[in-house]
């Protein structure tokens, strides 16, 4: 079979490695630089090559077969080792220490999932992690790259966007079957809250309840009553301990909502006009480990995103 992949397979392939990621022709095609058509016609004609079909073409998405997820599989697997022979021998193996400071949550949540990745991506590099809150100082130089939540203005350092965060009401089921059901907003006031008191930076004890509640219509509910905490993990827990209900992060939840453990009572989630992102001192990107793990974060960010919006996640 290998000697049967001539290059305009090999062709074929990159595109379907893309439109696998994507999940859509039309952004597959946008990345590409060319037309969905061509994707398309690329894509059955691979499929009529390797005498299988790779997408299952649903009226408004599209969806892997099991080959095509056995094949995407591989075929990631592939152009990562590829890319990783590329950087070294553009410049040798890139080696040494780089420091990186992150907020606890995110640290835990996010990132610690994925670090196995850049772990095999960037084998040589030695990550020093160092977990901090937004409200310590990223002025002190102490690090290489941080991961902050905030606006993005962050005077005197450079910055690069990684995920808009957006909030939303989350619960144990258990909790609903002692309680009036939730069918509106009004009737979070036989429920307990619980708050994050560090929601973001110079942020108030019910700031994000409130922000919630503005915005969905509930802005008659007392929210200056229940549990607080200072870590929004905290809030996670207790919520899924049935002590009352949460705001959660939706980059921070997908695991509870997925289980089952938690639940979102109420559609929809409300943007923050808070992000992640990368902050770092004028001149960190010249060196060539911080350029790389940059690019790295920044490209698990928009995967992130696209799997939570394909996912059907609270959004």
């Amino acid at each position: 079979m290998t000697q049967s992949l001539n290059a305009q397979t090999h062709a074929w392939l990159k595109v379907f490695a893309v439109s696998a990621r994507h999940l859509s022709f039309t952004r597959a095609a946008e990345e590409l630089h060319v037309t969905t058509g061509a994707v398309s016609q690329q894509i059955k004609q691979l499929e009529e090559r390797l005498g299988f079909r790779l997408f299952r073409r649903l009226p408004r998405q599209l969806a892997l077969t099991e080959e095509g997820e056995r094949l995407a599989g591989v075929v990631s697997q592939a152009y990562e080792a590829v890319g990783l022979e590329v950087d070294r021998l553009r410049g040798g193996v890139m080696s040494g220490v780089l420091r990186l400071r992150c907020l606890p949550s995110f640290l835990a949540k996010w990132l610690m999932p994925r670090l196995p990745r850049l772990q095999a991506r960037f084998p040589d590099i030695d990550l020093h992690i160092t977990a901090e809150d937004s409200n310590l100082s990223l002025l002190d130089g102490g690090y290489d790259l941080a991961i902050d939540l905030n606006d993005g203005h962050y005077p005197g350092l450079q910055t690069t966007a990684l995920i808009d965060e957006k909030i939303f009401a989350v619960c144990s089921p258990q909790l609903l079957r002692r309680r009036p059901p939730l069918t509106h907003p009004e009737a979070l006031g036989y429920y307990p809250l619980l708050h994050d008191v560090t929601a973001w930076r110079g942020s108030h004890d019910y700031a994000e309840w409130e922000h919630y509640l503005g915005a969905i219509g509930g802005e008659r509910v007392n929210v200056r009553r229940g549990y607080t905490f200072n870590r929004n993990q905290l809030t996670v827990e207790a919520a899924i301990a049935g002590m009352g209900v949460a705001i959660a992060r939706r980059t921070l939840i997908g695991d509870e909502l997925a289980s089952g453990r938690l639940i979102a009572p109420f559609a929809g989630s409300v943007a923050t006009g808070k992000r992640y992102g990368l902050v770092y001192q004028q001149g960190a990107l010249d060196d060539r480990r911080v350029q790389a793990v940059h690019d790295w974060l920044e490209e698990e960010a928009r995967r992130s995103q696209e799997t939570a919006s394909l996912s059907g996640a609270v959004d």
